[in-house]
């Protein structure tokens, strides 16, 4: 339910920023560790396709990470958006096989709502903006996720919820989180 969720600070005293995010398995393919490299090509393709007939405040547009120009790559890690090949227990799981092949980040226009191909998961599906309106950034990401769920299926069991290659997620895979000010700290 999108409308139980509102303003955790209308005052904008304490909270900077909201992020609500999910991470999503594309249905039919194996996790990270099990992927071919034409599988990752292929979910990426799958992906960019289906992100680009995303219209409203969800249009944007699709970097894959093979070929990405630096003044991009800067610019979005400026912006905090790209994943970096690196981190050290998807390593160790044998996540990491064939970077960057089949990687990408998508961004909309107002750089509120994010999608992440192929980092830990198939999909991290983010929505965030300035201030805590919780209820305006849930809703953007309800909206993206059930948009995007009608073109490319998700995994899910019945007992688990959505399956995600990461089992902390399993469930919903939702997690909400603030920056907030803490002036004398």
């Amino acid at each position: 339910d999108v409308s139980v969720f509102g303003n955790l600070d209308p005052a904008g005293e304490y909270v900077v920023s909201t992020r609500v995010r999910c991470g999503r398995s594309m249905e039919g393919y194996p996790f990270n560790p099990c992927l071919t490299e034409e599988q990752y090509k292929e979910m990426e393709q799958k992906v960019s396709t289906t992100l680009s007939g995303l219209a409203g405040e969800l249009k944007g547009t699709f970097y894959p990470l093979t070929g990405m120009s630096k003044d991009v790559q800067q610019k979005l890690i400026d912006d905090h958006f790209l994943f970096k090949e690196g981190d050290r227990f998807l390593q160790a799981a044998n996540a990491c096989r064939f970077w960057p092949s089949g990687r990408g980040i998508y961004h909309n226009e107002n750089k509120t709502f994010l999608v992440w191909c192929n980092e830990e998961d198939h999909l991290r599906i983010i929505s965030m903006q300035q201030g805590g309106d919780l209820g305006e950034v849930y809703r953007r990401l309800v909206t993206a996720v059930n948009d995007i769920e009608k073109r490319v299926p998700f995994s899910h069991h019945d007992r688990l919820g959505f399956l995600t290659f990461c089992p902390t997620n399993l469930g919903t895979t939702v997690r909400a989180s603030v920056h907030i000010k803490v002036p004398k700290l």
